[in-house]
């Protein structure tokens, strides 16, 4: 392997892998200060109302990654100015995106609430938390959507501290508004949302340093610009909403076959399989600018490098984290707060989910290729299986194995979904094959 490809490699990942872990440990954090504070009934209003919190995210991670891949296509192609359009186009998405889902979650949240699973107190306090969100919606947003951006242009470390800035004063915050102020759930959002904030400024203070041209929007051809962006940007948007869909259909499932023990149960289980799916799109998203740098430049043999440096690191963090989950599994619900009851079920489920984590990372570095490369019409495939399947499966499976087929659906839907990968993978590289053997004849 090329000594210069693997440094510039680990440069882009390392920093990205820290930084997707960090965005995970934000709700995390809040579970764990709340949990502690108001009970089980606390935490399980923070993860049913965490599919807004994901939305969001993945909105601007999205965004973020489909200006940031067509920026360093066009860039790497040697077309500067075209580069920069779709760059300040990002920042006009953002804003736009932004105003719209503060408007609607003001004016919807309690309904939002309903449909999620939420009864009784969980409305109550889920309005509390939500109320902040919305407020914050923008700060979020930013902080996802500017962080690809920094990425594409030499920045993984700088984005990774100003990940770390936000986490830390999230912490410091959640400390003070949820256990010394006793805010409850409102303490912990507020301090999410400043967390978010911090990272949003640094970003911009990054991007404003080195003059990356992100602001002063002009709309002749702005259309074409962001209909790139959003052909890009279904993928990541998808890889990142996929877990804000598994956790509905889980938590209402979970209440179905289960009740509040099994969601409370769930909540544990999601914080941090949460954090561990970051951590393989930390992989395929940190690999994203050298691949498509390398694409647009048209260097087959790095891009093929890269891929199989994306692949093998993955892997090998996969298995990490399985042994490391698996040791500590006793652990985690002890730390987040719950019942003795929970703690114990959280243990003795956990092992289910971890059966898929391999062929999760598979499947979600692959969706990073694709995207990479352009290859949207892939990418989308393997997005949308993944929870079309799940929901199938959640359908078909309780009805025999009850809670236990809930617990079960996930991971099998994930391992179906790395099957079908490999399929595209081996379909994708004898279509590229082809194509370049063809220009080469040429």
């Amino acid at each position: 392997m090329n000594r210069k490809t693997c440094r510039a490699f680990y440069a882009c990942v390392i920093p990205s892998v820290l930084a997707f872990a960090l965005s995970g440990v934000y709700t995390i954090v809040d579970g764990f200060f709340v949990g502690r504070s108001v009970g089980d009934i606390g935490l399980s209003t923070i993860n049913i109302a965490y599919p807004v919190v994901s939305l969001l995210q993945a909105l601007g991670t999205g965004i973020g990654m489909g200006g940031a891949v067509m920026y360093t296509l066009s860039l790497s192609s040697g077309r500067q100015d075209e580069a920069g359009k779709y760059l300040r186009c990002t920042t006009l998405l953002l804003l736009a995106v932004s105003a719209v889902l503060t408007v609607l979650l003001f004016c919807t949240m309690t309904p939002i609430l309903r449909l999620l699973g939420a009864g009784g107190e969980m409305v109550t306090l889920g309005v509390e938390y939500l109320e902040y969100i919305a407020a914050g919606a923008v700060f979020q947003i930013f902080a996802t959507g500017v962080v690809p951006i920094i990425r594409n242009n030499h920045g993984a470390k700088f984005a990774m501290g100003t990940m770390i800035a936000g986490f830390l004063c999230n912490i410091v915050l959640d400390y003070l508004f949820v256990w010394v102020c006793e805010w409850s759930v409102a303490g912990a959002a507020l301090a999410t949302i400043i967390g978010q904030a911090l990272t949003a400024a640094g970003g911009f203070l990054y991007l404003a340093r080195h003059r990356i041209p992100v602001w002063g929007i002009r709309l002749k051809g702005c259309g074409k610009c962001i209909r790139d962006i959003f052909k890009i940007g279904i993928a990541p948007f998808g890889i990142s909403l996929t877990p804000l869909i598994s956790q509905i259909f889980m938590n209402r499932f979970s209440m179905r076959y289960g009740g509040e023990m099994a969601v409370a149960s769930y909540a544990c289980i999601a914080y941090v399989f949460t954090i561990v799916c970051l951590l393989v799109q930390g992989v395929g998203d940190g690999s994203q600018p050298l691949i498509s740098q390398y694409y647009g430049q048209k260097d087959t043999g790095a891009v093929l490098r890269t891929r199989k440096l994306a692949y093998g690191t993955a892997a090998v963090l996969a298995v990490l984290c399985m042994a490391g989950v698996y040791a500590v599994r006793g652990w985690i619900g002890p730390v987040l707060g719950v019942s003795a009851a929970t703690a114990e079920n959280v243990a003795a489920v956990l092992p289910v989910f971890l059966s898929s984590y391999l062929f999760l990372a598979f499947s979600r570095v692959t969706t990073a290729v694709f995207y990479a490369m352009e290859k949207a019409g892939y990418s989308y495939t393997l997005v949308c299986i993944e929870p079309v399947l799940q929901v199938l499966l959640l359908l078909v499976l309780p009805r025999f194995w009850e809670q236990m087929g809930v617990w079960w659906s996930m991971p099998l839907a994930q391992i179906l979904t790395a099957v079908a990968a490999v399929g595209l993978k081996v379909w994708a590289d004898r279509s590229w094959s082809l194509m370049v053997q063809e220009k080469n004849r040429a």
